[in-house]
């Protein structure tokens, strides 16, 4: 007895069905399909032979899976979402090898969105109803409009919102925690006069290190995301010293976005937390104070990377 259900109406060709999985009326999966366990096919869909599905994925009405698709575990794809492979399309003119497209565990696609070929989208990110995309989304992101642009990032709490202003904690508070382990905010002495204003922080005091390096971020169109890396063991703090930029903090297990939007403001970055920068205002200048002097081999770039050294402790 099979483990797995096929509507009467449905056609499954393929031997490679996980046990727990559905297939609903006028879907038509392949033979060289592979779809995990406990997935949700629903009705007019098709699969072709090299898509790869995992575990718990549910594939809305009306989406086409063609050769290449990878969908991880848990993906969710809207009604209608498209898919393509081939960059360059011409009637009865087929490619060598067909671009692989691949949506990480946790993604999500909206309802009538479309993917270009050869992307990969990130882990638990967001994809919204319509948009088409034409880059990879980084994890966790939220992208939305044509071209697909970045707007937040999901599990921030409010920050997915519109991120709270950092300068809203109380002002007699010099230290405010966070959700984010180790993570925190810094108000700065600020002094205003008729003279104009001024902004101060003592290293070891204020800023909880001595830094080695400082560096500036000046001219970021609106639409570039920067920062996306964790460190082994170099320490950051960050002040917008002019404009504003949200800076998302993610320690593994957690996820928050700050504004920083005041230049009495900062935020603390210890080691083994994964920071990300964008929102930048036109004219934002961020600054940025550095535990240790430059080294390539500190930086941990890829979000995959930064979870398994984050489960090793």
């Amino acid at each position: 007895m099979s483990d797995h259900f096929v509507h009467p109406q449905g056609i499954c060709e393929s031997k490679h069905v996980g046990s727990g999985t559905r297939i609903w009326a006028f879907a038509h999966v392949l033979p060289g399909a592979k779809l995990g366990r406990d997935c949700n096919i629903c009705d007019h869909t098709f699969i072709e032979n090299d898509v790869v599905v995992g575990d718990r994925v549910t594939v809305k009405c009306g989406v086409q899976l063609w050769d290449g698709v990878r969908l991880e575990d848990d993906v969710f794809v809207g009604p209608n979402a498209t898919f393509t492979n081939d960059g360059f399309p011409r009637s009865k003119e087929h490619p060598d090898e067909f671009l692989q497209t691949v949506v990480r565990r946790r993604a999500s696609i909206g309802a009538n969105a479309t993917i270009l070929p050869g992307l990969v989208i990130g882990q638990n990110a967001m994809v919204g109803a319509g948009a088409v995309v034409t880059h990879d989304v980084p994890p966790n992101a939220i992208v939305v409009g044509n071209p697909a642009r970045i707007v937040g990032y999901a599990d921030t709490g409010k920050a997915t919102r519109g991120a709270p202003a950092s300068s809203s904690f109380p002002s007699q508070v010099l230290v405010h925690p966070t959700r984010v382990a180790g993570v925190t905010l810094h108000r700065l002495k600020l002094v205003k006069d008729m003279r104009g204003s001024l902004s101060v922080g003592e290293y070891s005091r204020d800023i909880p290190f001595t830094p080695q390096r400082y560096f500036l971020v000046f001219d970021v169109p609106s639409a570039e995301v920067r920062g996306e890396h964790a460190h082994y063991k170099c320490h950051q703090f960050l002040v917008c010293a002019k404009g504003e930029v949200a800076v998302v903090a993610d320690d593994g297990q957690r996820r928050e976005e700050y504004r920083l939007d005041s230049p009495d403001v900062g935020v603390y970055l210890p080691p083994m937390v994964w920071g990300i920068q964008y929102r930048y205002s036109a004219d934002a200048v961020l600054l940025v104070f550095a535990s240790d002097a430059y080294d390539a081999k500190d930086y941990i770039r890829n979000y995959e990377e930064f979870l398994a050294q984050v489960r090793k402790g």
